[in-house]
């Protein structure tokens, strides 16, 4: 029979930490279909928990419940029973955060939820795609998720505060891989890390031109009165978001900008004035000053991308399988080609290896280099998929991340076929249960602590759960 230790210990592995799982529900809440939110017209709404201050309505459940249900995502246990628990954890962290004055930098803030839309938008394919599954513009759903974020970050913040750097030992390690019980050994997803070249297709100098022909077109409409920049934005520009709002980006640090736009749109001074063209790895922009606060500005911009035509695609294909070819004929290594040929800037100091930026532990807090194939960009998991270590893809066309069009090769770095876990082969995996393991332990003690000290009211019809923590229904 299973200790009360072990089964504990299964229940960490097989079930993902809180902030994981809570990290799960706010998206899934912000990511929503109308339909969703429509569905709550026929319930009668009551308080169903007050912590503190602050009261978790029915609808507030209702609403992640169905969230969950429509993206497929099970949970193990009654929801009604895990979700207004998990959301009265996050309210107890929130309010250590006002007593502790952390707040979430605003800069981190637009970087999350730029980098958990990029996520969401490579995972459904397109932003049309995106879009018209969660029924709701990409701007929209930014603005919602900031928030939510926001709040995230802070409780993080609060966590990490508690619980400081946590030291694990291999004994430790290996101490608790040997109290799993064999039947119970957490599956491992298969994984794969990659590594890639790419080249930016060659434009034509006519393309070019005719794009800063237009830019400047533009620049004449809107000083000379015919059209307002906005409007002109609203039409033209292909930063679909900005556009939407005729250009404006919001108040916005420098270090969030590329450095040739903020370069030129922090020197400029006078409002509704129109910067001189400027290139970014984006393309090509004009800049309309709005207001300057501080080290903060808002500003319209026109963004215009030269076009790539197929025979340039065809042409940058055919060079990068000629260097594909000299790969295996021994003329240099790929990483030698990921280092001094590709156009990657992300991965191209790693010499070649891709960085899964949206997967991280405590102690390793700036990504690893490992995927599971439905992390890759779908052009790179396809490519990937029945490759054998060591193999090299045909060149194939891709839209990186800063929605250029761009072909690119790729290499098979390593892959670990989904399997139970061992010791031997997943060391870092199993350090990683140990340190969530004393994180959660640490947190625990903290939170029945903070129940304690907090006023807790569960509506009755509410209460027959078996809750993860047991103080809530301690008078």
């Amino acid at each position: 029979m299973k200790s009360e230790r072990q089964n504990k210990q299964v229940v960490h592995i097989k079930i993902n930490n809180m902030k994981k799982f809570f990290f799960l529900l706010i998206v899934l809440a912000v990511f929503r279909k109308e339909t969703a939110v429509q569905a709550q017209d026929n319930i009668i709404d009551e308080v169903v928990w007050v912590v503190g201050d602050d009261a978790i309505l029915r609808s507030d459940v209702e609403n992640y419940r169905l969230q969950m249900q429509d993206s497929g995502e099970k949970l193990k246990g009654d929801p009604y029973c895990i979700i207004p628990e998990q959301m009265a954890i996050q309210k107890l962290f929130l309010h250590q955060a006002k007593l502790d004055s952390i707040e979430a930098p605003e800069n981190r803030v637009l970087m999350e939820v730029e980098s958990r839309i990029n996520l969401a938008i490579n995972r459904v394919g397109s932003k049309e795609k995106f879009e018209e599954y969660y029924q709701k513009t990409i701007s929209s759903l930014r603005e919602d998720l900031k928030q939510t974020l926001r709040e995230q970050l802070m409780v993080q913040s609060v966590q990490q505060k508690l619980v400081g750097d946590i030291k694990i030992t291999p004994a430790e390690v290996r101490a608790f891989f040997n109290r799993i019980p064999i039947d119970s050994l957490p599956f491992i997803p298969t994984s794969v890390e990659v590594q890639i070249v790419t080249l930016e297709p060659q434009i034509s100098l006519a393309e070019i031109d005719d794009v800063k022909q237009r830019l400047r077109d533009y620049t004449e409409q809107a000083n000379s009165g015919k059209r307002e920049f906005s409007s002109l934005a609203r039409l033209w520009s292909e930063d679909s978001e900005s556009a939407k709002r005729g250009g404006e980006l919001g108040f916005i640090g420098k270090g969030m900008l590329d450095p040739k736009f903020a370069e030129v749109a922090f020197e400029m001074n006078e409002p509704k004035k129109i910067s001189r063209i400027v290139e970014t790895e984006y393309g090509y922009h004009i800049i309309q000053l709005i207001e300057k606060r501080g080290d903060r500005i808002n500003v319209r911009h026109i963004l215009l991308r030269p076009k790539v035509s197929n025979e340039e695609l065809d042409e940058a294909r055919l060079r990068l399988d000629s260097i594909k070819t000299d790969i295996i004929g021994g003329k240099f290594t790929f990483e030698e080609a990921a280092t001094y040929i590709s156009n990657d800037k992300d991965t191209r100091l790693n010499k070649g290896l891709m960085v899964n930026q949206n997967r991280s532990n405590y102690s390793d807090r700036v990504g690893t280099s490992r995927f599971e194939m439905d992390e890759l960009p779908p052009e790179i998991a396809k490519a990937v998929y029945n490759m054998n270590v060591g193999d090299i893809s045909p060149a194939f066309s891709m839209i990186n991340s800063k929605q250029k069009n761009v072909v690119a090769i790729v290499k098979l770095k390593s892959r670990i076929e989904g399997h139970k876990a061992s010791l031997s082969d997943d060391f870092q995996a199993i350090k990683s249960m140990v340190e969530e393991e004393k994180r959660e332990e640490i947190l625990d003690k903290w939170i029945a602590k903070k129940i304690q000290d907090t006023y807790i009211r569960i509506n009755d019809k509410w209460k027959n759960c078996d809750f993860k923590m047991k103080d809530w229904l301690v008078d």
